[in-house]
């Protein structure tokens, strides 16, 4: 599932598409949103801002409406030049959005939806979320509130992964943050200090500003390298499924305490 990182880049890049561009037009090929009338609801309204929250993107228009997507597993945001081939099919795009300088498209969902500017902010999904990991400052303090309300058994690492404790952080960062700062992702929420967990969130959140700036180029200390040895220990990589998800979760036995 892309993270908050590849949403912030793709958020970056919708933005310099839109902002300041007249919409030429706006299509949405998708049968689920054939009698949604969104063309003639946004004719003529121009994006005012492009912001995201953890997972979630946003398009505002100025006459109040605003776009909300989530990728979950499969979707994906592409800006591309004008006459410039796309990288998926044209039968997987959910919306089109065309300007002079280029075309915004979204490709596969599979969370595609227009709201109002209030909903936004009362809709019960997006009411519910956790402090954004790259918030342009972190609540540190709201962070730390949810994660103590939460069930202490849980471990830390599956913690991070409740987008209502904090937004954006996902497999990869939970794995990578938690080597960072040197902590087991094992280890239960009630036997990590206030400073131990506040190590772990910022450790994610410098990574992924770096991946943002880097253009999502990764290399990975721990994820995905189950059986390799430990970049700091030598000791072999492990993984194992975690939480109600079972989510695998990659970490090294010998340094991470």
């Amino acid at each position: 599932m892309p993270e908050g990182d590849t949403i912030r880049y793709a958020a970056r890049h919708v933005r310099a598409a839109l902002i300041g561009n007249e919409i030429r037009s706006l299509e949405t090929p998708h049968p689920r949103h054939a009698r949604d009338r969104w063309p003639e609801r946004l004719d003529g309204q121009a994006v005012r801002l492009v912001d995201a929250h953890g997972k979630h993107l946003f398009i505002r228009f100025e006459g109040g409406l605003t776009l909300h997507s989530h990728l979950r597993m499969t979707g994906k945001w592409a800006v591309y030049a004008p006459a410039q081939r796309w990288r998926r099919a044209p039968r997987r795009a959910w919306l089109v959005i065309r300007t002079d300088a280029g075309e915004v498209v979204q490709f596969d969902g599979p969370v595609l939806e227009l709201m109002t500017d209030s909903r936004t902010r009362f809709d019960q999904r997006l009411a519910a979320l956790g402090p954004d990991v790259l918030a342009d400052e972190l609540d540190e303090r709201a962070f730390l509130r949810r994660l103590r309300e939460d069930d202490p058994t849980r471990g830390i690492g599956d913690a991070l992964l409740d987008q209502r404790t904090v937004a954006g952080i996902g497999n990869l960062w939970k794995a990578e943050a938690c080597f960072a700062a040197g902590i087991d992702p094992w280890r239960r929420t009630a036997e990590v200090s206030n400073e131990e967990a506040l190590a772990v969130v910022r450790a994610a959140r410098r990574a992924m500003q770096e991946s943002v700036e880097q253009g999502l180029r990764v290399k990975s200390a721990v994820y995905d390298r189950a059986g390799l040895p430990c970049p700091r220990c030598d000791i072999c990589v492990r993984a194992r499924g975690q939480g109600e998800d079972n989510r695998i979760t990659f970490w090294c036995p010998g340094c991470q305490a």
